[in-house]
Order: structure tokens, then sequence, then C-alpha cells
């Protein structure tokens, strides 16, 4: 039968809209909305995906979404960091064991070796915080990623607070009559490394019992995917976690600069003010960085952060005494130490 129609019909991936004209058989073909389909021709409607699926590039069949997160078989960025943490693990792991080699010379006794320890310690267990970064995110990884991060980052950053009133009291004892002598003997870092990593970890008990982290699903940030990712519950109390972190930070910069021209055997306020300036700036330039991405990337900025900022109290604070005591052992002795202090 011979059909009367202004148009052709509309195929499938499209459906019919009138044009406003005075005639039924006249109307346009337009395009399924996004997220929507339509099967047959000449549909008058267009039917809307479930959520975990996605219309096809012709609209015409909802398929399976694609799930985003850092994995580890198909994400180069995953096999990139791995191979990161591992190298820089394995490096804190030899320095680690050289300080302990050499534990009772001059040197290693000069740069307060049991905070030293704690603080390798704590840089190593940073470098492995990242694989909770890695893959895909669960209930228990996504409690542990923040927590433990702020956590270590934390006892690491107040055994620098440590390591650097220690040399103040140091330099202030050696002016005759000064009140600080009596300050030498009693342990101030182990309780500045112990009080402040406590407040830390008060701050992430407290997040974990008012409003803890959870996996969350996203399906409106990209079309066609669903990103998995960890909702970190209460922003305040993250941000209040990265504040005390990024506080305590600031005040052994303030410490360290403050004390930077003492002489050549106090030379570690040096070397401290190197690493908390480069502290400092990594986790100032990553804030801005991390609120402006998005799903996995915004992951990768964080890592690349906790990674860089460790890396480099590593290599300011430590790499210096790696050298005396491998390339420059003359340099290892009490006679040396008090050769360089008089110049």
């Amino acid at each position: 039968m011979p059909q009367s129609r202004c148009n052709e019909p509309c195929s499938p991936g499209h459906r019919k809209a009138s044009n406003g004209g005075h005639l039924a058989c006249c109307y346009d073909c337009v395009p399924c909305s996004e997220g929507e389909v339509s099967n047959i021709t000449d549909s008058t409607t267009c039917h809307k995906c479930p959520k975990e699926e996605w219309p096809d590039e012709k609209k015409v069949k909802c398929i399976p979404r694609m799930y985003e997160f850092l994995s580890y078989g198909k994400d180069i960025l995953t096999s990139i960091f791995l191979g990161i943490v591992v190298f820089l693990s394995a490096v804190t792991l030899i320095i680690l064991r050289i300080f302990i080699y050499y534990w009772d010379t001059p040197i290693v006794k000069a740069n307060n070796r049991t905070v030293s320890f704690i603080l390798l310690v704590s840089i190593l267990l940073n470098f492995l915080s990242v694989f909770f970064f890695l893959g895909r995110p669960v209930d228990i990884t996504c409690l542990l990623r923040q927590t433990s991060f702020g956590i270590f980052f934390s006892i690491g950053v107040s055994s620098v607070l440590a390591k650097t009133i220690k040399v103040c009291i140091a330099f202030k004892a050696t002016k005759p009559g000064s009140i600080w002598v009596k300050w030498i003997s009693f342990n101030v870092s182990d309780y500045v490394v112990l009080v402040c990593s406590s407040v830390q970890v008060l701050i992430c008990v407290i997040w974990l019992l008012v409003s803890p982290p959870y996996v969350e699903f996203d399906h409106r940030l990209y079309p066609g995917k669903i990103i998995i990712q960890c909702n970190e519950g209460s922003v305040i109390a993250f941000y209040s976690m990265l504040g005390y972190m990024g506080f305590l930070a600031a005040v052994s910069f303030v410490l360290a600069f403050m004390v930077r021209t003492l002489p050549d055997n106090f030379n570690e306020a040096k070397y401290i003010t190197f690493s908390m300036l480069l502290f400092c700036s990594v986790w100032i330039s990553m804030i801005p960085a991390y609120l402006s991405t998005k799903g996995k990337y915004m992951v990768a900025v964080e890592i690349f952060a906790i990674l860089t900022s460790s890396a480099g109290i590593i290599g300011c604070i430590f790499l210096p005494k790696i050298y005396i005591l491998l390339l420059e052992p003359s340099l290892n002795s009490r006679k040396a130490i008090l050769e360089r202090n008089k110049i």
C-alpha cells in the first residue's frame, strides 16, 4: 500500500519529533539524548539505559559501562608508580642497613640515630602505603589509604621536627651559662615524635569513627564509564589531617631556617631546611592540582606528591651522611667533627 509521508522514516537510534507542521505525516528525526537508545524504526520515544550500562555509538542498544581506576593490569600509570615505589623502598632499606652497620660511629651518633631510624622506617612505610592507592578500591583500602599515609607522614615530619629541635638545643647549650644545658641529657626528641604523632593518630581515629571513607561509584563524571573511587567521608577531617601535617612541616622549616648558619657540624639544619622547603612546595602545589582533577588522575596526583616529598627527605637529609660514611670515612670521626667546628 502506498504511504503518505513527507520524509524518510527515522532509523534506530533516533526518535520522531514534531516539526510544527499541520500534517501528522511530517516530522523530524532527532538523535536520542545522552544515555538513551531506540532499536526500532520510527520510534516515538527513546529508552534510558540502566545505571550500569551506556548506549553504543549508534544508540541502538545498551552495553556495559567500563570501570575506571588505577588498574594493575591495564594502566601504564600503575606500572610506573609500582616501579618507582619498589626502587625507592629498596634505596630506603639500603640506607637503613648502612645506618645500622655504622650505628656506633660519630657521624650517626651526632645525627640522633634513634630519631633517624624512626624517620627512615616512617619513610619506608610512606612508600609502601602507595599500594593502598593502586588497584580497584575496596572498603578496607579506602579506610586505610588516607589514614595510614597521614599517620606515617606525621611520624616522619615529627622526626624531622625533633631533629631540628635537637639541633637548636645543642647550639644554645654551647653558650656559657646557658639554661639549655640541662635539656641536653633530657630525651626531648622522643617526646616530640610521640606527642606530635599522637595528635595525628587522634585526628584519624575521630575521622574513622565519625565519618569513615567508603567506596563510591560515580556514573556521571565521564559518559560511558563508572569511576570507582574512595569518598573521603568527611572533607573537614581530610583537610585537617593535611593541615596538621603542613603545620608540622612549616614549624620544622622555620626552626631549621633560623639556625641554618650554625657551624659545620650542625649543618643538618641546612639539610632539614631544604627538605622541608621541598616538602612544603610539593604539597602546596599538589592541592590545586588535586582539586582540579577527577577519577584516577586525582589519585595519581596524590601518589606523586607522596613519592616526591618522601624522596626529597631521603635525598636532602640522608644522602650527605651516606656520602661521608661510604666515600669519606676519614670525616666519620670525633676529631674531624671537632676540627670542622673550630673552623
